[in-house]
């Protein structure tokens, strides 16, 4: 596709966690659809691809988002909309046994990183009159209880993601700033990659028997971002195989 044709040509995104996984293919799918693409993230900046910018950021820090915000708006004045993809899960651990160090580190990333963010570029789009937000939550947030690793503290955060992105729409909403949230079920990432054990007992609980790709994900981001979309105000689009039918 030529990249000055693409459904998103002429726009800027900003995409959090951007150097790996669906943050990685995220980035490449709107850089493809005509955007100028920002990648932040913590580390592996070096991993972005040609001609998205990447930017080191702390998600979970306020000072860190206020810089990278004002270094992308001292690169032009167009609005700059946003794909919060930064996310972690703690490891399987019962709620009983956590750590709350641990339990706060998935909030900090999952939820305060998504709140920051959100508030940060907000303010940007509303002073501007327009743009959108994309926030990656999961199905495991409001729809499953994942099976047979435990994960409290990630499900309760993703759920705490769609919460916040429909308060966000009402608020921001009338002054045009869409924020809608992405809920992917299982996805063919590096990091599910890491537990070939439980693969079959995942794939098993999907109609269609198979992992999303990080592709598809992209897909939908890119549509939640384009003015096709231009009706969703604070929808949680449900990408799940049909896990959640089970």
């Amino acid at each position: 596709m030529n990249s000055s044709e693409g459904r998103l040509a002429g726009r800027r995104v900003a995409v959090t966690g951007a150097a790996g996984g669906i943050g990685l293919s995220i980035a490449e799918r709107l850089q493809a659809e005509g955007a100028e693409v920002y990648g932040l993230d913590f580390k592996g900046l070096e991993n972005l691809p040609d001609g998205v910018r990447g930017i080191s950021v702390d998600v979970t820090s306020p000072e860190s988002i206020r810089a990278a915000v004002e270094e992308i708006y001292a690169l032009g004045d167009g609005p700059v909309d946003l794909v919060n993809s930064a996310g972690i899960v703690e490891d399987d651990v019962a709620a009983v046994d956590m750590p709350i160090e641990q339990f706060d580190k998935v909030y900090a990333v999952n939820i305060r990183g998504v709140f920051l963010t959100c508030q940060a570029f907000g303010r940007e789009l509303l002073a501007r009159n327009g743009g959108a937000i994309v926030n990656i939550a999961s199905m495991s947030g409001n729809h499953i209880v994942n099976f047979p690793q435990k994960q409290s503290a990630y499900n309760s955060s993703k759920a705490a993601v769609t919460a916040l992105t429909k308060s966000l729409a009402v608020e921001w909403g009338p002054h045009g700033v869409r924020v809608n949230a992405l809920s992917p079920g299982y996805v063919d990432t590096p990091l599910n990659a890491l537990k070939q054990h439980m693969h079959d007992i995942w794939k098993k609980d999907t109609v269609n028997g198979r992992f999303a790709t990080p592709e598809e994900v992209s897909a939908a981001v890119t549509f939640l971002l384009s003015d096709e979309a231009s009706y969703f105000l604070g929808s949680e689009l449900l990408m799940d195989g049909g896990s959640s039918l089970r």
